[in-house]
């Protein structure tokens, strides 16, 4: 659903007329997007609905992207690369939140266009407004994406996206739920009507680039969330060690959870070791499912105190110790 204040509403058939800087575009067209917004705005949800694929983790516990992740649309002539970015927030304690938080508006600045994805059921909260308050100071504009709507009656909606509207910092505003795919199509839409012609970046079976060992990495660290949840220490990192793809067609690997505490080995563990099977078990379902091929996943939990200030365990998260 898109809404704007003061116009007549926005349809697609318009966008040649309101749009022109692509409408007239006679070969491929190219674009990218940098998703930002407070943490579990549903950012991550929302790149994987567009692009159709899994192509970053989700889950209940904030910050769960950490780093740059991009998501590729191909559509017809025209290709979206979305950047997920780690949630931001603007009291940060240092060292692992602050090297993401600088990740995201480091993106943000180097991106020509801004998606601002906003939980519509908590509202413009302190991190959305740090966030538009830096965009203000910035002069910087973006396309507003008021997310789960479906968790907002409309009497609730219609007054918070007009006073957002008034802020004048949005091209345009969109009510979607990314869960339910709601208001999606109009969103992908408007997004196809803006882009430069330009050639693509990407094959177009490419949905990613990230490297297959850190998208496994990433698989596992989103299992380890969704089984532990509450009980899962915010200090840890999975990393791969071994990568070998066997004369069978099947694929071996090795990953490596660090934690910074003896205590949270035994709470990843679990009594007799359940919960790093249980884990283990649903990350190689998916890997298998990802990668088109049967999985040999093997983890090693290792305690490591200071990896949370060690510039390597950065680096291979795509991070710059802050």
């Amino acid at each position: 659903m898109c809404l704007e204040f003061g116009v007549a509403p926005f349809h697609t058939e318009n966008f040649n007329f309101m749009l022109p800087n692509g409408s007239d575009c006679k070969t491929k067209r190219s674009g990218f997007f940098a998703v930002i917004g407070a943490p579990n705005a549903g950012k991550s949800t929302l790149v994987n609905a567009l692009v159709g694929a899994k192509v970053s983790i989700v889950s209940p516990k904030v910050q769960t992207t950490r780093t740059r992740v991009t998501g590729i649309l191909t559509q017809e002539q025209d290709q979206i690369v979305f950047i997920d970015t780690p949630g931001i927030f603007e009291k940060t304690k240092g060292g692992l939140e602050t090297s993401m938080v600088d990740r995201a508006w480091m993106e943000a600045g180097q991106s020509e266009r801004l998606l601002f994805v906003l939980d519509a059921k908590r509202g413009l909260s302190k991190e959305g407004i740090y966030i538009t308050q830096r965009l203000k100071a910035e002069g910087r504009r973006a396309v507003l994406i008021l997310n789960k709507i479906d968790l907002l009656a409309p009497n609730q909606l219609l007054p918070l996206t007009k006073a957002l509207s008034e802020m004048g910092l949005f091209d345009e505003i969109f009510m979607v739920s990314a869960v339910n795919k709601d208001g999606l199509d109009a969103l992908t839409a408007y997004l196809r009507a803006t882009l430069p012609c330009a050639d693509w970046l990407y094959n177009e079976e490419e949905i990613t680039d990230l490297p297959s060992r850190m998208l496994a990495s990433e698989i596992t660290r989103e299992k380890l969330f969704l089984r532990l949840n509450q009980e899962l220490p915010y200090q840890l990192t999975v990393e791969c060690e071994d990568w070998q793809l066997r004369r069978d067609g099947s694929l071996k690997v090795h990953q490596v959870i660090y934690v910074a505490r003896h205590g949270h080995k035994a709470i990843i563990l679990g009594k007799g070791g359940q919960n790093l099977k249980a884990i283990g078990a649903a990350a190689r379902l998916e890997l298998s499912q990802i990668f088109d091929r049967k999985v040999h996943l093997f983890l090693f939990v290792k305690v490591r105190p200071k990896w949370m200030n060690d510039p390597e365990r950065y680096r291979a998260m795509g991070l710059t110790l802050s």
